[in-house]
């Protein structure tokens, strides 16, 4: 995906009333946000930003269903805001957007004046049962669900049919996110978003996705499954494109781009690819090794891009209360967006 420069115009000094929450800005197309929780947070829940087809455990014929995001914002003035889009994790078996530490992050960053977006997404709960299937009764069973290779993949490593599902899942993840990101493209003005300035975040399986949403191009997992299978595409805003400038990531990996390219034979890395920060504890975790982050960090280095990892010492999986230096993880990714995005701190 091609990164480009963030937009700027020919300095216009605005002048707005001032009040304990707002204060006068220098419209130069560079968002304003404040280094304290300075506004109220209005949230606009269970918003549907597209349809998705799923099974449940006792259909035969995949029906549509609808997906959900909430949207957090300040109750401000502001015409100019970041956005900061956020994927929960859940190993792709479950999980939800509302879960407290999202919506205290949502918090965080909405009352400093971004818009801040929790996605859910299909996950295996969403794939119904198929113990004693066949590998041909597979692959008609997701038709229009998942690409007839991306199961064919899945089937190959698993030992289980769970195992098969969590596979076909994160190809799900990422064509719901995907269109969750367009769908915020397609309502930027609803919410005074500048899309100059998206930021794509998760933690486990939503950083997982995070990184192929933001160094996948904008055609994978979206061109796979043609329309006429999945009629739900149409309500997914497939005109709308995106740059990813910033992508947040706590305690992933690079496994979904990993599987890409063994299905597709695609490497989709490139010196283009958004700026990223990392989060990951180095103690011993069997689902995201700290390892998978060091990878990374090898890849980015070797491309040039900027990237930093926060390492969490002592800590494993889902640390979400861990600090550096005195800094939790809002407070850490905050400084790396505001810092590499060069937004105007007040």
């Amino acid at each position: 995906m091609n990164k480009i420069p963030y937009l700027m115009i020919f300095a216009v000094l605005l002048f707005t009333a001032c009040n304990k929450d707002e204060s006068d800005t220098l419209d130069d197309g560079i968002p304003v946000v404040q280094a304290e929780s300075s506004f109220p947070v209005l949230n606009d829940e269970d918003i549907t930003y597209a349809e998705g087809l799923s099974h449940s455990n006792s259909s035969t014929s995949p029906f549509a269903t609808p997906l959900k995001l909430d949207v957090y914002y300040p109750d401000n003035s502001s015409t100019n805001r970041p956005v900061f889009m956020f994927i929960h994790g859940g190993g792709f078996t479950g999980g939800t957007k509302t879960k407290p530490e999202i919506i205290n992050m949502a918090n965080y960053y909405a009352s400093r004046g971004w818009v801040f977006i929790s996605v859910d997404y299909r996950t295996t709960e969403e794939l119904g049962m198929i113990q004693g299937m066949t590998e041909e009764e597979l692959i008609t069973f997701y038709k229009g669900i998942a690409p007839q290779e991306w199961i064919e993949q899945a089937l190959e490593g698993a030992e289980n049919s769970g195992q098969v599902q969590q596979a076909i899942a994160m190809y799900l993840a990422q064509r719901d996110n995907k269109a969750a990101l367009r769908w915020t493209v397609a309502n930027a003005s609803t919410y005074n978003i500048n899309k100059d300035f998206i930021t794509v975040g998760g933690a486990s399986a939503g950083a997982i996705t995070t990184i192929a949403l933001g160094i996948s191009n904008l055609e994978d997992f979206r061109d796979e499954i043609t329309i006429s299978d999945d009629p739900t595409l149409s309500t997914t805003n497939l005109t709308e494109t995106y740059t990813v400038r910033s992508m947040v990531y706590f305690w992933g990996s690079n496994i979904k781009l990993d599987v890409f390219e063994s299905v597709y034979e695609l490497n989709r890395y490139d010196s283009t690819d958004p700026e990223l920060f990392m989060a990951h504890g180095d103690q011993n975790d069997p689902v995201t090794p700290y390892e998978e982050a060091l990878e990374l960090q090898t890849i980015y280095d070797s491309l040039g891009i900027y990237n930093e990892l926060a390492t969490l010492y002592g800590f494993g999986h889902g640390a979400w209360n861990a600090e550096v230096n005195g800094k939790g993880l809002s407070e850490l990714s905050f400084d790396f967006l505001v810092d590499r995005q060069n937004l105007k701190v007040e």
